[in-house]
C-alpha cells in the first residue's frame, strides 16, 4: 500500500527543549495511525509540522504525497485538522461556521452551504444549526469543529484529541464517524489520552517518548511486548499477601509486582489456566483467603508504564 503520511528524521527544538528529536513514522492510506506519549512526548509538534503549521529544523515529512514545506499551500486543500480545542467561532452560528469554512476553501457559496448542511446533519446538530456556537455544550461544539476538518473532504485527517471532554456516549459517537472516514478511504492519524480509544480504533500504534518512536505495532503487538499473560490476586491481608508471593513465585516468569496498601499481586506467566488452577491449588493449601483471583492479558496502560515509565493517565491533558 502507498504511504499516506512519512516523517523521516523530523528534528523541532524550542531553545534547548528538543520536542521532536529524529521522529520516524509511516502511515498507510486508508488506515488509522495512533500516536500515544507522555507529556511533553512531542505528539502534538509532530501533528503542527505534518499539517504545515510548524517548520521542523531537520529532517523531511510528506503527507498525500507532497511535501510539507515545499508544497504547503498545495497540501492544506487535502487535509483536515481537529485539534485539543474546538476551533470555532462562538460569535457566528454553526451553519455560518461551517459555510465559512467552505468558502475559504473555495467551494463557492452554493457548494459551502450545502457541505454545511450536510455536515450539520451527520453530526446531529441540524436542530441547532441556526443558533450561536456560544450557547453549545463541549461536546456539541467538538461535533462541530470535526466537521469543520471534513468540509473540504480531505484525504488525510489529523486529529489531536479529539473526543476530550467528550461523555461516553458522545465519544462512541465521534469513533462511529471516524471509522467510518476511514471505511471511505481517509486515512486519520490521531493522538489521544485514552488508551481504549487507540485499543478500538488504531490500525497501528506508535509510542513516541522524547521526540522518537520507540514502539510500533498493532495493540496486539505491542501488548506482546510486555509479556502475554498476567495472573492476578487479591487477599484479605498484608501477612497473606507475604504468603502469597512466596507460594507463587516459582510460576512467575519475569518480575512480580505488588501493592501492599490493597494486598493485590500482579505476575506473569506461560501456562493460562493449568497455571490459574495451581496458583488456587496452593492457596488453599496455604489456607490464603483469596478475595480475587484471574487472568487478563495486558492493556495498552501496561504498554505505557513498560516503555515509558509512566501511565497513560500522566498524558498532557
Amino acid at each position: 500500500m502507498t504511504d499516506a503520511i512519512v516523517a523521516e528524521g523530523l528534528v523541532k527544538r524550542y531553545g534547548s527543549v528538543v520536542a521532536l528529536n529524529g521522529l520516524d513514522l509511516r502511515v498507510e492510506e486508508g488506515t488509522i495511525m495512533g500516536l500515544l506519549g507522555p507529556n511533553g512526548a512531542g505528539k502534538t509538534t509532530a501533528v503542527r509540522v505534518f499539517t504545515t503549521l510548524l517548520d521542523a529544523d531537520e529532517g523531511r515529512a510528506t503527507v498525500a504525497g507532497l511535501d510539507v514545506r515545499k508544497n504547503a499551500n498545495e497540501l492544506r486543500k487535502s487535509i483536515g485538522l481537529s485539534g485539543q480545542y474546538a476551533a470555532v467561532d462562538d460569535n457566528l452560528t454553526g451553519f455560518e461556521n461551517l459555510d465559512m469554512v467552505g468558502r475559504l476553501y473555495h467551494l463557492g457559496r452554493g457548494r459551502s452551504r450545502e457541505r454545511a448542511r450536510e455536515l450539520l446533519a451527520r453530526f446531529d446538530l441540524e436542530d441547532a444549526a441556526d443558533r450561536p456556537v456560544k450557547g453549545y455544550s463541549g461536546g456539541m461544539r467538538r461535533r462541530l469543529d470535526l466537521a469543520g476538518a471534513l468540509v473540504a473532504k480531505p484525504s488525510v485527517l489529523f486529529l489531536d484529541e479529539p473526543t476530550t471532554g467528550l461523555d461516553p456516549r458522545s465519544r462512541l459517537g465521534m469513533w462511529d464517524v471516524i471509522e467510518e472516514l476511514v471505511k471511505g478511504g481517509t486515512t486519520v492519524l490521531l493522538t489521544t489520552q485514552y488508551l481504549e480509544e487507540a485499543d478500538r480504533l488504531a490500525d497501528q500504534i506508535a509510542v513516541i517518548d522524547r521526540g522518537r518512536v520507540i514502539a510500533e505495532g498493532t495493540a496486539d503487538q505491542l501488548k506482546d511486548q510486555v509479556g502475554g499473560e498476567r495472573l492476578e490476586l487479591s487477599v484479605a491481608t498484608s501477612q497473606e499477601l507475604a504468603t502469597a508471593r512466596s507460594a507463587l513465585a516459582d510460576l512467575a516468569v519475569g518480575p512480580m509486582e505488588s501493592d501492599e496498601r490493597q494486598h493485590h499481586l500482579t505476575m506473569p506467566i506461560t501456562g493460562g489456566s493449568t497455571v490459574l488452577m495451581e496458583a488456587i491449588r496452593r492457596m488453599d493449601a496455604e489456607s490464603v483467603k483469596v478475595l480475587d483471583i484471574g487472568l487478563r492479558r495486558p492493556t495498552l496502560d501496561d504498554v505505557f508504564l513498560t516503555l515509558t515509565g509512566h501511565h497513560a493517565e500522566e498524558e498532557e491533558k
